[in-house]
C-alpha cells in the first residue's frame, strides 16, 4: 500500500511537470489597436524582448502610434538609465527593433503565439475581429481582449478556441502601471490561463485573477465608487472640489472621482455603467446619473474635450 502510495505521489508530480511543459512559451505577440492602451501594451511587450507586430486600419495612425511609443520610451529611459545615456540609446533600439506594424490583421497573425484585442468597447465590433482572425491564425495561439467592462465570454463564444481565450486588462499608462487583471471564462483551459500570467509577468507587471464578473476586479470596485461621488454631488450633499478633496487627503487616493472621471472620459464611464445596468438593471450601484448623461450629450467629456466636471486649459 505504502508502495502504491509512493507510485501515485511520484505519478501525480509527474503529470504536473507535464502539464507545466505544455504552457505556451509566448514569444510573437499580435496587438490589434494602436491607441493609447494598444501601444503601451506593444511598449512593454517590445521592451521585454517578445516579437511585437501592432496592428490598426491606416498608416497614419500607425506613425502616430509609434512616434507615442518613442517618446514614452524616452521617458522611461530618463529614469532607467540616468547614469548610462548610453545603455538607455541602446535599450530604444532594441525595443524598437522588436516593433513592427501592420494595416492587415489576418496576414500578420498566421504565425503569433497571442492576439491582444484593445479596439473600440464594442461588443460586436470586436466579435468580428475575433471570428475573422481565428480563421487565420494557428492552433496554439491564444487570444486575449484588453475590454475593461465586456463580457469575455461573448467574445469567446465568437471563435472556435473557447480554451484559449481570455482577458488580459492592462492600465493605462501601461508603461508606468505595475496590474494586469488575468480573466478566466468558464471555459479558459488551465494552460492558456498560466500561459497569460506567465506573459504578464514576462513584460514586468503583477497580474491577479479574476473570474468573467462584470468590471473584473478594479472597475467593479472603482466604477461604483465614482457614481456614487456624482450622486452625492447631484444630490448637492458635497461639492465637486470637497468631495475630490475628501477622498485624496481622507483616502490617500491620487485623484478624486471627479479628476479620475475627467481622466478616463465621461463617455467611456458611462458605457460602463449603461453597460451594467442593462445586465442588472435592479441594481443600484449601476443606476445611471441624469448628469453624467447631460454632460457626455454635450460632449463634454473630460480631458480630452478641455471640459467635463471640470475646465482644461
Amino acid at each position: 500500500m505504502a508502495f502504491a502510495t509512493r507510485h501515485f505521489v511520484r505519478a501525480a508530480s509527474s503529470d504536473a511537470t507535464t502539464a507545466a511543459a505544455k504552457k505556451l512559451l509566448i514569444k510573437h505577440v499580435t496587438i490589434i489597436g494602436g491607441g493609447l492602451m494598444g501601444a503601451g501594451i506593444a511598449q512593454v511587450a517590445a521592451a521585454s524582448g517578445h516579437t511585437v507586430v501592432l496592428v490598426d486600419q491606416s498608416d497614419e495612425i500607425l506613425k502616430k502610434s509609434t512616434k507615442g511609443i518613442e517618446e514614452s520610451l524616452k521617458r522611461v529611459i530618463k529614469k532607467k538609465f540616468a547614469d548610462k545615456p548610453e545603455a538607455g540609446a541602446e535599450f530604444i533600439k532594441k525595443t524598437l527593433k522588436n516593433l513592427t506594424t501592420s494595416t492587415d490583421a489576418a496576414s500578420v497573425v498566421h504565425s503569433t503565439d497571442l492576439v491582444i484585442e484593445a479596439i473600440v468597447e464594442n461588443l460586436e465590433v470586436k466579435n468580428k475581429l475575433f471570428k475573422t482572425l481565428d480563421k487565420f491564425a494557428p492552433e496554439h495561439t491564444i487570444f486575449a481582449s484588453n475590454t475593461s467592462s465586456l463580457q469575455i465570454t461573448k467574445m469567446a463564444n465568437a471563435t472556435t478556441r473557447q480554451d484559449r481565450f481570455g482577458g488580459l486588462h492592462f492600465f493605462n499608462p501601461v508603461p508606468m502601471m505595475k496590474l494586469v487583471e488575468v480573466i478566466k471564462t468558464p471555459m479558459t483551459s488551465q494552460k492558456t490561463f498560466e500561459s497569460l500570467v506567465d506573459f504578464s509577468k514576462a513584460v514586468g507587471k503583477s497580474p491577479v485573477s479574476c473570474k468573467d464578473t462584470p468590471g473584473f476586479i478594479v472597475n467593479r470596485l472603482l466604477v461604483p465608487y465614482m457614481m456614487e461621488a456624482v450622486r452625492l454631488y447631484e444630490r448637492g450633499d458635497a461639492s465637486k472640489e470637497d468631495i475630490d478633496v475628501a477622498m485624496k487627503l481622507g483616502a490617500g487616493y491620487p485623484m478624486g472621482p471627479f479628476e479620475l472621471l475627467d481622466y478616463v472620459g465621461l463617455d467611456t464611464s458611462k458605457y460602463i455603467i449603461d453597460g451594467w445596468h442593462s445586465l442588472e438593471p435592479n441594481n443600484p450601484l449601476f443606476a445611471p446619473s441624469p448628469l453624467l448623461n447631460k454632460l457626455v450629450e454635450e460632449k463634454k467629456l473630460g480631458k480630452k474635450t478641455g471640459e467635463g466636471f471640470y475646465k482644461y486649459k
